[in-house]
């Protein structure tokens, strides 16, 4: 039997590795860059030590739909030459493609697949079925596996989505979408932290690693944004982040790691002693920012940009939050079905990393539910891996090669007749 190779090629990350084992070989970002030290595009090795300061970036995937496929073509042909070392004529591929995916984009993968590097055969999967069969196998027992019956939140790169699965298949009439995800959280926290301090509009990968250390969901916005205004050491969520300055250090880090898990100690009875508003004297005697310093101070930007998630409005757009998208999803499937679904709500996906998302998303989506009705919200054990592991499970069972379409009948049928057989 030929290796199964699985890959959850992401907007962000790909993951990459062999079916039946628990953890992706590599994960390398999908992107080449550019560093300023360099005159081509380079390939994202798993361990890049590179300067990554104002590194040019190129995508092949942009708002969750592949519309680069000759980049694409180099990032995987790097991935399977030099990093997994395998022949595809003699292995089968199983890959996730985001929900909703236009014929014409379908195609180009298939051709990338099949033509261009000549897989002996092709599974294609939706994310969220893959993460329901991975948390319904992790626990035989519970509601999950028993009612079959899940509700997947996938807090991806590119977007959001809040998927009905039911017997291992997503029910996309059910499937509600909020376009935005960690890219766009990292494009405002870019904005924030360039208007107030220093502009950081071209550092991505910076930018990045500032909103997975410091940034954090807030229990009370109207308490915290009170706290954030605060001088000295009574404003719990002022930290320091230290910009890489090319000679001691190429990567940024975190001032002080203690100050910056101050916010913790922030609770619903504590430091709520009421203070006076800031007059102007006070805001005019507010910190200036000192540029000759390579560091900056983040505030109230560490809960407000994850807070984009449950109220897109703020940002402009005319989208609803993640509780009300949620309720829409549920409300679109069979009344027999709504309890089930609040009770086993999965979620997945990078931007579910920030501490306090799920306890958030809860207290939001609690007035929002029926009494009658509990609400359970389960976090994955590892959210970035998830779908991965999933797919891993699904290449290792014994039916795998008959779910697979071939090379042969690729050929024969066109890509259109063979999609038919993963029910999209």
């Amino acid at each position: 039997m030929s290796s199964v190779v699985v890959l959850d090629n992401g907007g962000g990350l790909i993951k990459a590795g062999y079916g039946g084992e628990r953890d992706p070989s590599t994960i390398i970002p999908n992107c080449l860059y550019r560093p300023l030290s360099s005159k081509k595009f380079l390939h994202p090795t798993p361990t890049t030590e590179e300067d990554l300061t104002s590194a040019a970036v190129r995508r092949p995937i942009d708002r969750g739909y592949l519309i680069n496929p000759d980049l694409q073509r180099d990032i995987w042909n790097h991935l399977f030459s030099n990093l997994l070392h395998i022949n595809p004529s003699n292995s089968s591929l199983l890959l996730t493609e985001p929900l909703f995916s236009l014929p014409s984009i379908e195609r180009a993968t298939d051709e990338l697949v099949f033509e261009d590097f000549g897989f002996n055969s092709l599974f294609i999967s939706d994310p969220p079925k893959l993460v329901h069969l991975y948390e319904a196998s992790r626990r035989p027992y519970g509601l999950v596996s028993k009612a079959q019956c899940s509700l997947v939140v996938d807090c991806g790169f590119s977007f959001t989505h809040a998927a009905p699965v039911f017997q291992n298949f997503t029910l996309n009439y059910g499937v509600k979408r909020i376009d935005l995800g960690g890219k766009a959280l990292t494009n405002f926290l870019k904005e924030l932290v360039s208007y107030r301090s220093v502009s950081v509009m071209d550092e991505s990968f910076i930018m990045d690693d500032v909103k997975e250390k410091l940034c954090f969901v807030s229990l009370d916005v109207a308490r915290d944004l009170k706290i954030a205004r605060r001088r000295g050491n009574d404003n719990f969520f002022r930290c320091t982040y230290v910009l890489p300055d090319g000679v001691t250090h190429t990567k940024g880090f975190v001032k002080d790691p203690d100050e910056a898990k101050k916010y913790l100690t922030v609770d619903d009875g504590a430091y709520l002693e009421t203070r006076k508003d800031m007059d102007r004297t006070e805001i005019m005697d507010r910190k200036k920012v000192d540029l000759t310093k390579n560091e900056f101070d983040l505030t109230n930007e560490r809960f407000l940009v994850p807070e984009m998630i449950f109220h897109p409005a703020d940002l402009g757009m005319n989208q609803a939050g993640l509780a009300e998208c949620i309720v829409r999803a549920v409300n679109s499937c069979h009344p027999l079905l709504h309890p089930l679904l609040y009770q086993s709500i999965i979620l997945t996906g990078g931007s579910t990393l920030f501490p306090r998302f799920a306890e958030r998303l809860e207290m939001e989506l609690r007035p929002l539910v029926p009494d009658d009705y509990q609400v359970k919200i389960t976090t994955q054990e590892d959210p970035i891996l998830g779908v991965w592991r999933g797919g891993s499970l699904l290449a290792s069972s014994p039916d795998f090669e008959a779910m697979c379409v071939t090379k042969a009948e690729y050929e024969e049928l066109g890509s259109a007749r063979c999609r038919r057989r993963f029910f999209h």
